[in-house]
C-alpha cells in the first residue's frame, strides 16, 4: 500500500459519483439514476448522513418538467463564488437524453436556493450525450464551465458555456482526444472490463471524454477519455474563441502521454494534476512532468470524481463501478457500503474568480 487514505463517509443505499467540498467543509455528493434505488440524486452529507439537496422536491424527477426537477445527477462543483452547480445528464439508465433536462443548477450555499438554470440546447446536448463533469473560471464577467461530454454510442467532446449568455457550443465533438481510444481494453481486479448483460453477448465498454479538470491559472484545460490511459491539455483561450475553427482548434491539443486509466481529474493551486488509476487501486499525481502514486489500496476501488478542500485533502469517491451488473452477466458484484476518501496533499483547490 502506498500514502494514508481517511474514510470521510460511507454509504449503504445507492453507489454515488461526485463529490464536492465547499470552502467551509460543507461536502456535497450526488447519485445518478443507472439502476439502483435513488431517492434523490444530489444530497449534502450531514453528520454522515445524505439528506436531499436543496430539497426532496426538487429531487423527484419530472420529465414534465424537465428544466425544474432533477433527473439524473453526474456531477456536483462548488465553484469559487459559493454556489453549488449541478450538472443534470438527463439521461437516466443512459437511455436517450430527455429533450429540454440536460442542465447546470446553481444553488446558492448561503440560502440554499436555485438561482441560476442553464439549459442546454439539443444542438449541444445531442441525444447520445452524456454529460460528466464540468469545471468554472469565473474571472471574466459571469464566467465559462466547461463540460465533458462522455457519450458510451455518440461522439464525445466538450462544451463551453457562457455563464452571462447561457449560449453553450461543442467543442472538438468527436475529436480523437475526446473519443475512446479504439485500442483500449481496461483490466480491472483481473478481469477485462466488456459489456456483459444477462443473456446477451459480450461487447466492449468504450466511454468518450470523462475527467476535466483546470490548471491552476485557468490557461489549460486537462481532459481524458475514460477509455483510454492517456491526459489530453488545450489552451482554454483556444477553447473559448468562436473565431476559431475545429480545424484549427485540434491542431491544439496536447497529448501528455499516459497517465493510467482514470475517471476522475482534479487540479491544485500549485499546479499539480491528479488522476484515478481504477485498474491499479490508486491515486496518481503530475509534477514537474512526471507522475507519481500517492495512494494504492484494495479498498480504493474505482476512483471516481475528485475534489480538493480548503483544508488541503484531496476528497475521492471509490464507488466499485466496475463491478455493476452490467458488466458481470447480470450479477452484481458490489459489495456495500461504497466510501469517500481523502488523502492530505498540503494544497488548496484552484478558484478562479
Amino acid at each position: 500500500m502506498i500514502g494514508h487514505i481517511e474514510e470521510v463517509a460511507r454509504f449503504d443505499g445507492p453507489m454515488p459519483t461526485g463529490v464536492t467540498v465547499a470552502p467551509n467543509g460543507r461536502i456535497f455528493v450526488n447519485y445518478p439514476r443507472w439502476g439502483d434505488d435513488v431517492p434523490f440524486t444530489v444530497a449534502e452529507l450531514r453528520n454522515g448522513k445524505a439528506m436531499p439537496y436543496p430539497d426532496a422536491s426538487t429531487n423527484r424527477p419530472d420529465d414534465k418538467r424537465p428544466a425544474e426537477t432533477l433527473l439524473s445527477v453526474q456531477s456536483v462543483v462548488v465553484d469559487a463564488r459559493n454556489r453549488l452547480w449541478i450538472l443534470d445528464t438527463a439521461a437516466p439508465a443512459f437511455r436517450t437524453r430527455v429533450s429540454g433536462g440536460a442542465k447546470l443548477v446553481a444553488v446558492d450555499l448561503a440560502t440554499d436556493r436555485v438561482v441560476r438554470t442553464i439549459v442546454l440546447p439539443d444542438d449541444v446536448a445531442l441525444p447520445t450525450t452524456y454529460l460528466n463533469d464540468v469545471r468554472f473560471d469565473l474571472r471574466d464577467g459571469e464566467g465559462v464551465a466547461y463540460i465533458t461530454d462522455s457519450s458510451v454510442s455518440g461522439p464525445g467532446g466538450l462544451i463551453v458555456v457562457d455563464l452571462a449568455t447561457g449560449q453553450a457550443r461543442r467543442r472538438l465533438s468527436g475529436h480523437a482526444s475526446t473519443s475512446p481510444d479504439p485500442n483500449f481494453v481496461a483490466v480491472v481486479e483481473g478481469h477485462e472490463m466488456k459489456s456483459r448483460p444477462a443473456g446477451g453477448p459480450d461487447k466492449p465498454f468504450r466511454v468518450a471524454s470523462d475527467g476535466i479538470a483546470l490548471s491552476a491559472d485557468g490557461a489549460t484545460l486537462y481532459y481524458c477519455p475514460l477509455s483510454s490511459r492517456h491526459l489530453y491539455a488545450i489552451p482554454t483561450r483556444h477553447l473559448r474563441s468562436p473565431e476559431i475553427s475545429e480545424a484549427d482548434l485540434a491542431a491544439k491539443v496536447v497529448d501528455l502521454g499516459e497517465k493510467g486509466a482514470s475517471d476522475g481529474l482534479e487540479a491544485d493551486d500549485r499546479g499539480r494534476v491528479y488522476a484515478g488509476d481504477y485498474e491499479h487501486n490508486a491515486v496518481r499525481r503530475l509534477e514537474q512532468g512526471t507522475w507519481k502514486t500517492i495512494a494504492q489500496n484494495p479498498e480504493i476501488l474505482w476512483p471516481d470524481t475528485f475534489s480538493i478542500g480548503t483544508d488541503r485533502y484531496l476528497y475521492f469517491t471509490a464507488n466499485q463501478l466496475h463491478r455493476q451488473a452490467g458488466f458481470h452477466g447480470g450479477i452484481d458484484l458490489r459489495r456495500k457500503p461504497y466510501h469517500l476518501y481523502r488523502i492530505r496533499i498540503d494544497a488548496g483547490p484552484v478558484q478562479l474568480k
